[in-house]
């Protein structure tokens, strides 16, 4: 099942090249602050599912060119984020040499800021005439489905309620500044690119075998494949849930491959990972004041 979020936060099904409306099957929807409704909808799902395809039953599908689509989850409560998680993106960013999963474990997560979640509709939009750096990291997103915590590798699975494309934009260190901290320059509105939607976990019963590619302009500049990955999907849901309780909704993104590189206003992001779905996006300029630090 393909689960998107279009127009006036209306809640769909896709369906080959249609959506389908099922929003009156979704309690509390709309743009009424907070917007939580699809993390709430995710822990509900096992009463609401037959309400949710029952609505499909009786909604004409009408084509996805015609509609906008947000973010499939707009409001998560957390956005985890897995720092260097492919061995050659390791080599490209200079960091210390890695071998085997521990040491994946050993550089930790981060969060993400949740207002920086974004969909197709909305782009991507850069600080007001910066001089920085900005870059595009591809990657696939966890939706998580249940609570949960200290949960065995052996379980992760259980616990997702599906899978996104995610574009993780970076604003790049400052040479000759020092350390940035990392949350802020990944945090800006609009750096968590998702969509186009959420494909359900039953549909994808491997995430350890997806090809992950994206281009700028259409020039190929990452192609990998989640089998790359240091920390896989299981042991990342092992590794985060046991310093902290995820909860339904929860987007857990699971590094980038090598290729990352820089954007700019006007470039169009494309991104696609297998089974899932295709991410467009258009990078653009804020209009509003941006300090001169940015």
């Amino acid at each position: 099942m393909k689960i998107a979020i279009f127009n006036n936060h209306r809640v769909g099904l896709v369906e080959g090249d249609l959506i389908y409306d099922v929003t009156q099957a979704v309690p509390e929807v709309g743009p009424a602050f907070p917007q939580v409704y699809m993390s709430r909808l995710i822990d509900q799902w096992p009463e609401r599912r037959d309400d949710i395809l029952a609505a499909r039953q009786r909604a004409q599908g009408v084509s996805l060119e015609t509609v906008t689509l947000y973010a499939p989850n707009p409001a998560p409560l957390h956005v985890v984020a897995a720092p260097v998680n492919y061995r050659k993106h390791i080599g490209e960013i200079g960091a210390r040499s890695v071998s085997g999963n521990s040491s994946a474990v050993e550089r930790g997560f981060f969060l993400k800021a949740s207002s920086s979640v974004s969909g197709p509709g909305d782009g991507i939009i850069l600080p007001k005439s910066s001089a920085r750096r900005f870059d595009h990291e591809s990657e696939l997103a966890v939706i998580i489905g249940k609570r949960a915590k200290n949960i065995p590798r052996e379980q992760a699975l259980e616990y997702i309620f599906g899978y996104s494309c995610l574009i993780d934009m970076t604003m790049r260190m400052e040479p000759g500044v020092g350390e940035e901290e990392r949350v802020a320059r990944k945090s800006f509105d609009t750096f968590t690119s998702m969509g186009p939607y959420i494909v359900t976990a039953d549909e994808i019963p491997d995430p350890g075998v997806l090809g992950n590619r994206l281009w700028v302009n259409d020039q190929l500049r990452q192609d990998s494949n989640t089998s790359a990955l240091i920390l896989d999907v299981p042991g990342l849901i092992e590794w985060v849930s046991s310093v902290m309780t995820l909860q339904p909704g929860d987007v857990i993104a699971t590094g980038t491959p090598e290729g990352v590189g820089p954007v700019v206003p006007g470039d169009r992001v494309r991104m696609t990972i297998e089974k899932i779905g295709t991410l467009s996006v258009d990078v653009k300029e804020a209009v509003d004041f941006a300090p001169k630090r940015f």
